[in-house]
């Protein structure tokens, strides 16, 4: 929306040394008319939203679901704006604005080139590697264990994912899965800037839909899977589909890896455009068969509560057998998935090898994916981000795998966003745990009520006779559940994960599951390891 954004969002990132460009190039290359005089003006950036704007940049006004960003132009110019890059609508709403006027046809759509251009970050630029991941589940995970893997082989890395953004060490939260065009160009420019050398980046199909990832061509674009998700944003499952296709045309990247562990990988092979390679889980896969004829195969060697041994094999009787440190078949199958994207992308089967024998396993932090927080005696308790069925199916029973006793789930749903899951959330959650809890997630402008009786709904329908408790809110939820549960049981808390807030209407609350199953789990006399991430809030 190009309207200020709350001031409790992350700060959008900008190189150091921004680019120097002449406002009348950018007419030139881009501009389909222009409105006063752009002699001699400069611009040092570019961006949609008056909140991140710093003088001497140019504002990109579009038109919102209910007002158009060019009702900001005066602002913007207050702020320092040296331009406005609008459409012809907008031109007229901002003819006062005191700004030269660059008008272009529908400038969402060409922000990914505009900025592109500003930042020097096309496809013809000097870039980092850019290893990009989509898929229904799996993109936040694989890209964490792609940068895991680059820095273990000795990559000065970037991150961009729905938990956070990296750069060379530093560590960012995120605002979006993938960012805005704008906002993904300057991020680039910065990583370049300091020496960053590989980017594993999670590309949503909301992003692909929106824009967002235009104006770049990535290395290596991978596929994980597709499931039910994102029906609020897409008419069925086959838009849904369609909408994450274009990642794998020849304007989009260079190489694929295509995982056929869900039924959609063998379509989106037949649909590639670029050079393709295909990797399979059978022991997961949807069609078995079809991930045994996979390219490259992982096969789960053991499961166990701090990682999962697999081994990986492929072209040329290559194989290897390592360890990633989270539970879950799943997750061996994204390490998998991440190691032949690095293969791919250039590095070598050697320079992999070694520094997996020599760490003894891949060395990744995936924030808030299957999180264990508790301490060596009493429940185990894990936090994960997953909030789709095949995600709670999937963890669950990766979690009762390695669970000698009770299996406790703890989950909520998100309000205001896709609805047409919530029964199979509560479905599968029922099905797949001993004693079920529901609670809050972020409620947003939705009654919380009615988000949990809907989920109870498709839970009674699945088992009427299963253990199914009620709390509100989730900070009691996760107190009575530890209540439910004792030594050599698990609580599965499906959904907050990593993140450090809950969205009620509109308001961003400080909010740490992992700080709240910890305090839980001291409340009940068990002990508890120091935290090893921050703590949004006091006592």
């Amino acid at each position: 929306m190009p309207t200020d954004a709350p001031t409790n969002l992350p700060p959008v990132l900008r190189p150091e040394q921004p680019p120097v460009r002449a406002l009348g190039e950018l007419a030139r290359r881009f501009g389909v008319d222009v409105r006063g005089d752009v002699t001699g003006v400069s611009l040092s950036g570019i961006t949609l939203a008056t909140a991140d704007l710093r003088p001497g940049e140019a504002f990109v006004a579009i038109r919102g679901a209910a007002r158009h960003g060019a009702e900001f132009a005066r602002a913007a110019a207050e702020k320092g704006a040296v331009a406005l890059v609008t459409d012809a609508e907008g031109a007229d709403i901002a003819a006062d604005a005191g700004l030269p006027i660059v008008i272009v046809d529908d400038p969402r759509a060409r922000l990914g080139d505009l900025s592109a251009w500003v930042y020097g970050t096309g496809p013809d630029d000097d870039l980092p590697l850019l290893l990009a991941t989509t898929g229904t589940n799996g993109k936040t995970s694989v890209s964490h264990l792609l940068e895991g893997l680059l820095s273990q082989v000795g990559a000065v890395t970037g991150l961009s994912s729905t938990a956070e953004r990296h750069i060379a060490g530093q560590v960012i939260v995120s605002r979006l899965t993938t960012p805005e065009a704008s906002e993904f160009h300057a991020l680039l420019a910065l990583m370049r800037e300091r020496g960053v050398e590989a980017v594993a980046v999670e590309v949503s199909a909301q992003a692909l839909s929106r824009h967002r990832v235009d104006g770049i061509v990535f290395d290596v674009a991978a596929f994980t899977n597709l499931t039910h998700d994102h029906l609020d944003d897409y008419a069925d499952m086959r838009e849904y589909f369609e909408a994450k296709l274009p990642l794998f045309r020849a304007d989009r990247a260079r190489r694929a890896v295509i995982s056929l562990d869900s039924t959609a990988g063998v379509e989106v092979v037949k649909r590639c455009e670029v050079p393709s390679t295909t990797i399979g889980t059978p022991d997961i896969a949807a069609d078995p068969e079809a991930a045994a004829h996979a390219d490259w195969i992982v096969e789960i060697v053991e499961e166990r509560q701090s990682g999962t041994e697999f081994r990986l094999t492929g072209p040329g009787g290559r194989s290897l057998q390592t360890t990633v440190p989270v539970i879950g078949r799943h997750m061996a199958a994204n390490a998998g998935l991440a190691i032949v994207m690095m293969l791919e992308g250039g590095y070598t089967w050697e320079t992999i090898t070694t520094a997996l024998d020599r760490d003894g396993g891949i060395r990744a932090h995936l924030p808030g994916r299957t999180q264990l927080v508790s301490g060596e005696r009493g429940p185990a308790v894990y936090v994960d981000f997953g909030h789709s069925p095949d995600a709670f199916e999937k963890t669950l029973a990766a979690v009762r795998r390695v669970t000698p006793g009770r299996v406790l789930m703890l989950f909520g749903a998100d309000g205001d966003r896709d609805a047409t899951k919530r029964h199979d959330m509560g479905r599968t959650a029922v099905l797949g745990s001993d004693i079920l809890v529901v609670t809050d997630h972020h409620p947003r402008f939705e009654d919380p009520d009615s988000i949990r009786a809907t989920l109870i709904e498709g839970a009674r329908r699945a088992r009427p006779d299963a253990e199914i408790h009620e709390y509100s809110p989730p900070e009691r939820a996760i107190v009575e559940a530890v209540k439910l549960v004792g030594e050599g049981d698990a609580i599965l808390w499906a959904g907050p994960g990593h993140q450090d807030y809950r969205d009620i209407r509109g308001q961003r609350t400080p909010y740490s599951a992992r700080e709240l199953a910890r305090r839980a789990l001291q409340g009940a006399g068990w002990p508890v390891p120091e935290p090893s991430w921050p703590v949004p809030y006091a006592d």
